[in-house]
């Protein structure tokens, strides 16, 4: 990518400037890590304190935010963060492009239906009777089983699995690893150990989910799991069989959803959190990091803890345990004093 000039930068992100227009960016960097020839950007006032240290020519910030350093370029918008994605994408190489049709080392079985404009890369396998809509990538080593259909302008890439039957919506992105429809973990005590339940049913992942590398969705027992519209799934997230995912839901990494619960629309699992099954959480509520929840939680609530309660509630528990501990310490010596002195 060739560098651009501030000036042009402030164009490409709807941005006021502060500064000569001609100075060249080669880049976009962190504040920390930006060089000079390098544009960074400044969204949360808490860590204004960085943009005195920093050695980038350029800086994205709000209009209100105050810069006295005159070696630096301004570029004021509205919406830092969303500015600065626009300028990150301008620099960003190309993404790898798979050409259109079927590679030679591909394996596509006949009753298979495929639109022309789909792009089968290097040793894939689509199974019988699978569906491949108009614009579906597959980079390479990816596995569509019988009977899968995959909705137009999605992208799998490499070393996806889907199980026979899965249904994934349009523009869609599963990343490198993702497994979606492998059997339940359901398995029934019996005297001989465990005999496995069978799990027939299907998965279903709406249009515009993002799935991160090497998570898991599983199958139901029967009927469907299902991942709603718009819902981005972060790497190494399992969810379990059975379970709905509501709309525009965030589940972030490391977290778990056990089976045949509900997420509601807009609910955030924030990393390593786990929620028990058979439970539901309404929408918008916001799970904490590392939080268990084991019980269903009403529309709107932030809970946090293990197990997970509400959160202010959690936070004024949490500061008074020191404070209980050195009570009882100090409990625990009056009470030892006056038994010697007994």
């Amino acid at each position: 990518m060739p560098n651009l000039t501030v000036s042009q930068i402030a164009q490409l992100c709807g941005a006021s400037l502060e500064g000569p227009p001609e100075v060249e960016i080669s880049g976009p960097a962190p504040l920390e890590e930006a060089r000079p020839g390098q544009v960074t950007f400044l969204g949360d006032p808490r860590y204004r304190e960085a943009l005195t240290h920093t050695r980038a020519s350029a800086v994205v910030l709000a209009p209100e935010m105050e810069c006295e350093r005159k070696d630096l370029v301004l570029l004021r918008c509205a919406k830092p963060s969303e500015a600065f994605t626009k300028v990150v994408q301008a620099f960003a190489p190309p993404a790898s492009h798979v050409p259109r049709g079927i590679h030679p080392s591909a394996v596509v079985h006949g009753s298979a239906k495929l639109d022309d404009s789909v792009a089968v890369g290097p040793f894939c396998h689509v199974d019988e009777g699978a569906i491949l809509e108009s614009g579906v990538v597959l980079v390479s080593h990816v596995t569509v089983g019988a009977g899968a259909r995959v909705a137009k302008d999605t992208v799998l890439h490499p070393q996806v699995t889907l199980y026979p039957w899965v249904q994934v919506g349009e523009r869609c992105r599963l990343h490198s690893g993702v497994v979606i429809g492998a059997h339940g973990f359901g398995f029934a005590p019996t005297a001989d150990g465990w005999a496995k339940i069978p799990q027939v049913g299907g998965v279903i992942l709406e249009d515009d989910v993002e799935v991160g590398a090497n998570s898991t969705i599983d199958c139901a027992r029967f009927g469907n799991t299902v991942i709603g519209r718009g819902s981005k799934i972060d790497n190494l997230v399992h969810v379990a069989h059975n379970s709905q995912v509501g709309e525009a839901s965030l589940l972030l990494a490391q977290s778990g959803v056990a089976g045949s619960t509900q997420l509601g629309e807009r609910v955030i699992l924030a990393g390593q959190s786990g929620v028990g099954g058979h439970l539901k959480l309404g929408a918008g509520v916001r799970v904490g990091a590392g939080s268990k929840v084991l019980k269903s939680v009403a529309d709107g609530q932030d809970v946090f803890g293990a197990p997970a309660g509400p959160k202010q509630e959690t936070l004024r528990a949490m500061a008074f345990l020191p404070k209980l501990r050195a009570e009882l310490s100090k409990l625990k010596a009056r009470l030892k004093a006056l038994e010697e002195n007994s």
